[in-house]
């Protein structure tokens, strides 16, 4: 994560690997204890020249102030920041920060890019390869994090019941979710095809497929398609949870089968699917609308004509 060259003592090195095992005892993921530890291990280095014993709330205000808003680093990232210190201080208590006076900024909130539902099928057509294209209809059709989807293991397809079963999600937990009628065929080839042996997709050499493979290949895909949209694996995933919701879907059917803990989380889809705004009319179309009803309506109006003033 950081490109910074970092100094560190032997004594600080020690208790950064102690606090990189304290996080895994705590069952943290592998992706959050190594972010975290990267997080400490550039504020400890910053501080080279002062006793740990001697940092304070004001010394990690002017290390984000000068240094991680020069680095440009996003809110994300600074609210990753302070969570990593408020976990150290738990783990390593002989600093003067005080835990009740870190405060993270608020998160931002920006609405997910969604594809349309023919710029789905536009995206699977365009992806040639069978197994590009089993991974993308796979991911858009149960809706799934590319974590999962690398992780995905054959024994956990259930053809039968049209389950999935997704084991360890994010926050630990398991959970089903569909497995599309529609996704079969394509499912049933890609099998024949390439004989995959424990994961749903594996690497050449077998193994776990890379989330970075399914981004590169994401990228040529959408350029084949025409998506000017910036697409992620993760834009599936939107894709999915909002269409599910113009199809009827209830927030809370939607928030289940997503993993979500909170129903808040899932609710941001209600701000951009369409099944409650297609029936609202623009103020301007009312007016023109008028205007065409009126009793001596103009037949050669058009809002595309150039006026004069």
């Amino acid at each position: 994560m950081s490109k910074y060259e970092r100094r560190l003592s032997p004594l600080r090195r020690k208790i950064l690997n102690g606090f990189f095992i304290y996080l895994k005892g705590k069952r943290y993921s592998a992706n959050t204890v190594r972010i975290y530890t990267f997080h400490m291990a550039d504020i400890v280095s910053h501080f080279y020249d002062t006793e740990l014993s001697q940092l304070g709330n004001r010394e990690i205000e002017r290390y984000i102030e000068t240094v991680h808003l020069n680095r440009r680093y996003s809110i994300s990232t600074q609210r990753q920041l302070i969570s990593a210190i408020k976990l150290f201080i738990v783990y390593y208590p002989h600093t003067r920060i005080e835990e009740p006076k870190l405060s993270r900024p608020g998160a931002s909130r920006y609405l997910p890019t969604v594809l349309s539902k023919q710029e789905i099928i536009d995206l699977i057509r365009s992806t040639r390869n069978l197994k590009h294209r089993a991974v993308v209809g796979m991911i858009y059709s149960a809706g799934l994090r590319i974590s999962e989807l690398v992780a995905l293991e054959l024994r956990d397809i259930d053809v039968d019941r049209k389950q999935i079963l997704i084991r360890n999600g994010k926050g630990r937990k398991d959970r089903y979710v569909m497995l599309s009628e529609g996704f079969l065929p394509l499912f049933h080839n890609y099998l024949i095809t390439y004989r995959p042996v424990k994961y749903f997709v594996e690497g050449p050499g077998g193994g776990n497929y890379t989330a970075s493979s399914v981004r590169k290949f994401l990228k040529r895909s959408c350029e084949l398609a025409q998506i000017r949209k910036h697409v992620t694996p993760h834009t599936l995933r939107h894709s999915y949870a909002t269409h599910l919701l113009e199809n009827g879907v209830s927030v809370r059917h939607i928030q289940e089968l997503l993993g979500h803990s909170k129903p808040e989380t899932t609710m941001i889809y209600t701000h951009i699917a369409k099944k409650d705004l297609i029936n609202i009319r623009s103020p301007l179309d009312s007016i023109l609308l008028n205007l065409s009803k009126s009793q001596n309506p103009n037949p050669d109006f058009l809002l595309s004509e150039n006026f004069k003033f």
